[in-house]
């Protein structure tokens, strides 16, 4: 300890002799210093650096009890941030005497060039303005230390920032360079941690016009802009034009620029936005910054607070040209105080380092650069180096980065203003509530995607329900009349049980109208599928029973007239009557709906076992709300039922019905001038089939075509279904009720009941009745012409008689007897007229008889 003391005594004499003597070739430290000063891209912040960095040559060299009998002394050049220049200006430095004890750098690409190479010198290089992440790496930079905090030191500020306003979702925009390539490296590793996705992430080289234009078309809201000053100038204008700011945009760009960097420069640069439009593109947009100014008004380690080195910088800056009162600062200002601290690390670790040296017995000025243990005191002096600056409080991390806190900035009416601080170290967010968002509220990191399900328009639906109901009770309505006048001829001869079930049909119909209309607006998604199956299997056995119905009835009708006709013909080629069987089974109607019903089951089961309906999602492209939210777009969705083979199932359905339809109308207009008392309705039946065909064809491939059109989908088909139903059930039931109202004690005047049957006895007395009709009315039209020429003949003897001529002819007197009713026998027979006629060429055994004509 004691040694220590006659250590320091000695040392401060040395001080005190050597601090009195003017400087020479001996006891001068040289250093050198990289600067970026003249460049056209880059980081040129040599221009306020390199006079911050005199003036703190000025206050050590005049530190008495800094470097006794040194002084220290800055060798610089510029690199104008190009790496290729920096490393050719280091070689000068190196190779050109007197030899450097230390390297100065700025600019993050010479600062690795330099620092790279440096190693091989055995050089400490100290960095006052890198912020490239890549520079903490120790096995690639072994000898680096910088005053300016490292890059991703904005990262933990940026996602505290995401997290403290919500954000979840950024894009990022670089700069091709590797400061902004590794930091955005980091800032993507840290989102994956924290759950923030990033949408996209552009670089450019140096035109950032297509990289902004692509944030537009992945609408970006929350960007991050990692650039250099000059680039940044050119991203703004392209915002501007992309109209990527105001209420809807937060961009996060780097706070090292000057406060107005967005203001100056614009003709120089080719920018080809004006004052006014930059100042309204950089409007709310937020900066992190490492801090490089001391908040406090404390005295630093030079004597002078921070606002002191402000002033004194100022000062110098207008002395070199610079109209500083008019907000016109060099670039690097902002880094200034890094500059100037960097210059004192330097002092600080030579002074501590020269303690050591001493007691080896050697200096500083013994240094080479192949003397490893003079360059290893120097790394171990300056990496313990820490001291309050006019930057804030300087220490080193062990890779060699500033420790150093974050503030957060915000452009509120064209001014930056401080919105708070974070401590990285302690994860302590120190915020004053300053911030202020066009629009008022904070923005949205995304467009808001409301998705609004599409459904049928309500008063449509009302609409057509109302119409189903009134046609469910019309039907029920009918049923009743059906079944409480089944007595009645007009009723019995229809088949009234054949008219149930069209009635049946036609209401499961109207039911599947109220089904076709439930969508997401009146039941849940995990129903949507069972309102799917109850949709098929509704309008197809509906279809089925009411159509069914109907064309059993024409398929019967056709089957009697195409018998009848075969058998007349077998009649008048054997030339005598036969009994012909003639009538309809009511179970062969019902068996021929029952087994197209059967098909629709097994179809309609498979479909459902195999391969059943289920709920579809069919999405529209983004529309803009009606109230121009710029935050939202709607998303509209509509449902479908759909199966995985929905069109094979589609297409056994649809042709399965296609051939019933076709058939049916076919019988239909086969049978259309036909009219049988065993089916009395047939012809009303052809036309409700006629109608039933036409609005199938119609309906089912134009509501292919307008599927996604919910409201004219559920319009056309329920129109379709209701205009069908009620024209089927006027068609036949119409002519009925006006039967049974004009003839309200009307009963049937026979035994037949075509829904119950009859005997075989009846039936063939029936039949043979019809036929000997027939032949009756034959035999009446040829006697009504044989009449007519008896009545000619009549008028001819009557004019004979008046003329007075004698000979009447023997044929004559036989027609006047026949005539007058002579040799004529008429009596009535079983309700009918018995005829016999005499001629003179006949025998009494040749008389023609003629029986029962109705």
């Amino acid at each position: 300890m004691e040694r220590k003391n006659i250590l320091v005594i000695i040392f401060s004499i040395i001080s005190m002799i050597y601090g009195s003597l003017p400087p020479s070739d001996d006891n001068i430290l040289h250093i050198g210093g990289i600067f970026p000063i003249g460049g056209e891209g880059g980081w040129q912040g040599g221009q306020a650096c390199m006079p911050a960095a005199n003036l703190a040559l000025d206050d050590v060299n005049r530190e008495k009890n800094l470097l006794p009998g040194f002084t220290l002394k800055l060798h610089a050049n510029d690199s104008e941030c190009e790496p290729g220049l920096g490393a050719a200006v280091m070689y000068n430095l190196l190779y050109n005497a007197p030899q450097k004890l230390m390297l100065l750098a700025g600019c993050s690409t010479v600062c690795t060039t330099v620092a790279e190479a440096s190693k091989m010198w055995n050089l400490v290089v100290l960095c006052y303005g890198a912020s490239s992440p890549a520079l903490s790496d120790r096995n690639r930079f072994p000898t680096l230390f910088r005053t300016h905090p490292s890059a991703t030191v904005h990262n933990p500020t940026r996602i505290k920032l995401l997290q403290k306003f919500g954000w979840s979702k950024i894009a990022i925009l670089q700069q091709a360079e590797e400061v902004f390539i590794s930091t955005v490296e980091d800032l993507e590793s840290r989102c994956k941690e924290a759950g923030i996705e990033i949408v996209t992430r552009q670089s450019f080289l140096s035109d950032p016009s297509d990289a902004v234009r692509n944030l537009r078309r992945s609408d970006a809201r929350i960007i991050v802009g990692l650039f250099y000053v000059v680039a940044a100038r050119r991203v703004l204008c392209e915002v501007y034009h992309q109209n990527l700011f105001g209420k809807s945009y937060v961009w996060f760009f780097i706070g090292w620029y000057e406060d107005n960097w967005f203001e100056i420069n614009l003709d120089k640069e080719g920018i080809s936005c004006t004052k006014e439009e930059m100042r309204l593109a950089a409007e709310g947009h937020l900066t992190t910054e490492a801090l490089m100014w001391n908040q406090n008004n404390d005295t630093t380690i030079s004597g002078m607070t921070s606002e002191d080195f402000r002033q004194r910088l100022n000062k110098m800056l207008k002395e070199d040209g610079y109209d500083i009162d008019n907000n016109r600062y060099p670039e690097g200002y902002q880094e200034a105080p890094l500059a100037y601290d960097a210059v004192w690390s330097v002092a600080l670790a030579f002074n501590k380092s020269m303690e050591k040296l001493l007691k080896m017995g050697k200096s500083l000025k013994n240094f080479t650069y192949t003397d490893k243990e003079i360059a290893d005191e120097i790394y171990s002096a300056i990496n313990s180096t820490q001291f309050l600056g006019v930057s804030g409080y300087v220490a080193f991390s062990s890779q060699g980065d500033r420790i150093a806190l974050t503030q957060i900035e915000q452009v509120i009416d064209g001014k930056y203003v401080k919105l708070g601080y974070y401590d990285t170290q302690s994860d302590n967010l120190t915020w004053k509530n300053r911030e202020r968002w066009i629009g008022g509220k904070v923005p949205q990191d995304r467009t808001i995607v409301k998705k609004v399900l599409r459904t049928v328009s309500l008063p449509l639906f009302i609409s057509m329900g109302s119409i189903s109901a009134l046609g469910i009770v019309t039907a029920i309505i009918l049923i009743i009349f059906n079944i409480w006048n089944r007595h009645r001829r007009v009723i019995l001869s229809s088949h009234p049980v054949c008219n149930t079930i069209m009635l049946v049909g036609t209401i499961a119909c109207f039911i599947s109208v109220f089904l076709l209309g439930a969508d997401g607006r009146f039941v849940e998604p995990w129903e949507y599928a069972g309102i799917c199956q109850a949709r098929a299997w509704m309008l197809s056995i509906g279809f089925t029973l009411a159509f069914g119905a109907m064309f059993s009835k024409v398929w019967r009708v056709h089957r009697l007239t195409t018998k009848a006709k075969a058998d007349q013909a077998k009649l008048f080629m054997s030339k005598k009557i036969s009994s012909v069987q003639k009538k309809v089974q009511p179970w062969k109607l019902y068996t021929m709906v029952s087994g197209l019903l059967a098909i629709d089951v097994i179809i309609l089961g498979a479909w459902q076992g195999l391969d059943p309906l289920q709920r579809t999602i069919e999405v529209f492209p983004m529309e803009l709300p009606l109230y121009g939210d710029d935050d939202a777009k709607i998303s509209p969705e509509l449902e479908h039922c759909e199966s995985e083979n929905n069109n094979v199932w589609l297409g056994i359905i649809y042709g399965y019905k296609g051939l019933v339809l076709v058939f049916g109308l076919f019988l239909a207009y086969e049978t259309r001038s036909i009219k049988v008392k065993q089916i009395n309705d047939s012809r009303y039946v052809g036309m409700s089939i006629y109608n039933v065909v036409v609005l199938c064809l119609i309906t089912a491939p134009v509501t292919m075509v307008i599927a996604s059109q919910q409201d004219a989908s559920f319009a056309f088909v329920a129109l379709a279904i209701i205009f069908c139903c009620f024209l089927s059930m006027a068609l036949i039931f119409v002519p009925k009720v006006i039967e049974v109202i004009q003839h309200p004690r009307d009963k049937a005047e026979s035994k037949y009941n075509p829904d119950v049957g009859f005997s075989k006895e009846e039936e063939e007395r029936y039949q043979k009745l019809i036929n000997e009709n027939e032949e009756l009315q034959k035999l009446i039209a040829a006697k009504d012409e044989k009449i007519k020429i008896l009545k000619q003949k009549i008028a001819e003897r009557d004019n004979l008689k008046s003329g007075g001529t004698g000979n009447v002819p023997k044929d004559s007197l036989i027609i006047a007897d026949f005539v007058t009713g002579e040799g004529t026998s008429d009596s009535a027979i079983g309700g009918g007229i018995s005829v016999y006629t005499r001629s003179s060429r006949a025998s009494a055994s040749d008389f023609e008889f003629s029986e029962s004509y109705l």
